[in-house]
């Protein structure tokens, strides 16, 4: 009688090297990433045309944004737990054509009112991408390269960021801000067409649901070509569905005061990060710099996130530590801080931008990816998407105060408020390393 064969799915994946199908993955979510970045920068960089063609004030365009990140924010909410039931795939698709749906109707706006609206509807699919895309990416990365992988493919978002800098420079004097959305609301339609034709299924989600092994064994021979099909598949002892409310679960198994914790460093550092990709154009155009300049130095902040991404990535994969994203944030309440003592020195700033989207954007990208690593794969959307949800509230809370701020007060003292959020981040990193380490060691003694 011949044995059954049983396979553990996470062991399989970790032992394999990092094949073509696996990048695959992590390009098409970075894809989608990538217009996560366009649109977050591009509000910022129509804002001087935008105010003036509709007569509205600096202010209203900051409750503008926020509306976007609120829709962001019940976007990641819901859509974390729905993919977590009905699996990341088709919540990434039907978030790609809803984002670009709405990025186009924007580009239709002619009041105030049908712009809060147009905003709204698009910041539901994209908040709804951004933790299944993690997610995903995170499940079919190998464990010796995951946070490098997560981290790399988020690069996408300051790529997207600074590519938006440089098309809204070339395209708004020539066609108007609207052909920003134009251009933002394409794109992410073409890249659901390739999701849809293209993107698995995560591998664990199968194997947790059940049903699906000829499925999964066909993901598995795309990973490895040699592999043979197996009778039996799990994904390890500690891993197991989720049950009929998964939000409760993110407080289960000594999980409450890390999930509190990152709840606090995604609000506090997602704060900062919309509030400089909202402003910080506009405030260096007012120091007396030509606006085609604040453009380029903010694309900096963009290219520092990116750098940022790649060379944390290999530490926090070696390390698996809060620590480095404590000192991270660390570094991001000093550059912020050095931007308004900058002034209108281009030397300055772009040195303090440039190190601030290294903090900032990798202090995110860091986080991204430890908040994967930490939840088990039947929350693991829901973990990471109401972390990212609760930080989409800090993220609603920049613009709007930061419009507030700099029509009220100096530019100077606003940069000295933004760095307090970030040593909040710090703090609550380190009260993470602390308690992550006393949880490993009382495993090791049991």
């Amino acid at each position: 009688m011949k044995q059954a064969t049983v396979l553990d799915v996470r062991q399989f994946v970790d032992e394999q090297p990092f094949s073509r199908f696996q990048l695959l993955v992590a390009v098409v979510c970075g894809a989608l990433v990538f217009m996560d970045g366009f649109d977050a920068q591009a509000m910022g960089f129509v804002a001087t045309s935008l105010t003036a063609q509709l007569k509205i004030t600096r202010a209203a365009l900051g409750q503008v944004i926020s509306t976007g990140l609120f829709g962001m924010m019940i976007g990641a909410l819901v859509c974390g737990p729905l993919a977590d039931r009905f699996g990341r795939k088709p919540v990434l698709v039907a978030c790609s054509f809803l984002f670009g749906i709405g990025s186009l109707l924007t580009a239709t706006a002619t009041s105030l009112q049908t712009l809060f609206f147009f905003r709204f509807f698009t910041g539901l699919g994209l908040g709804g991408a951004m933790p299944n895309s993690i997610a995903l990416t995170s499940e079919y990365a190998p464990k010796r390269f995951r946070a490098t992988t997560v981290m790399t493919m988020f690069t996408g978002f300051s790529i997207g960021a600074a590519v938006g800098g440089l098309v809204a420079a070339g395209l708004i004097s020539r066609f108007g801000w609207q052909s920003i959305f134009v251009v933002g609301g394409i794109l992410p339609c073409l890249i659901g067409f390739i999701a849809l034709a293209l993107l698995p299924e995560s591998i664990r989600f199968l194997v947790l649901k059940g049903g699906s092994k000829e499925r999964v064994n066909r993901y598995l021979s795309r990973i490895s070509p040699g592999s043979v099909p197996f009778d039996e598949l799990v994904v390890g002892a500690d891993e197991h569905r989720s049950g009929a409310f998964v939000v409760k679960q993110l407080f289960t198994e000594h999980r409450t005061k890390i999930t509190l914790l990152l709840w606090v460093m995604f609000f506090m550092n997602l704060l900062n990060l919309y509030f400089l990709n909202s402003w910080l154009p506009t405030v260096i155009n007012d120091n007396g710099i030509r606006v085609e300049t604040a453009i380029i130095i903010t694309t900096l902040f963009q290219v520092g996130g990116a750098a940022g991404a790649l060379l944390l990535g290999r530490v926090v994969d070696r390390l698996l530590s809060f620590t480095v994203l404590a000192w991270a944030y660390l570094g991001a309440a000093a550059s912020v801080f050095l931007i308004g003592e900058a002034g209108a020195s281009i030397i300055l700033l772009v040195l303090t931008v440039s190190l601030a989207g290294f903090c900032v954007i990798g202090g995110q990208t860091s986080s991204n990816a430890l908040a994967a690593e930490f939840y088990p794969t039947a929350i693991r959307s829901t973990g990471v998407g109401w972390a990212l949800g609760i930080g989409r509230i800090g993220s609603i809370i920049g613009p709007s105060l930061g419009g507030a701020l700099l029509s009220g007060g100096q530019a100077r003292q606003v940069f000295w408020a933004a760095a307090v959020p970030a040593l909040i981040a710090c703090a609550a990193a380190f009260t993470a390393a602390f308690i992550h380490r006393q949880g490993r060691g009382s495993a090791s003694q049991n």
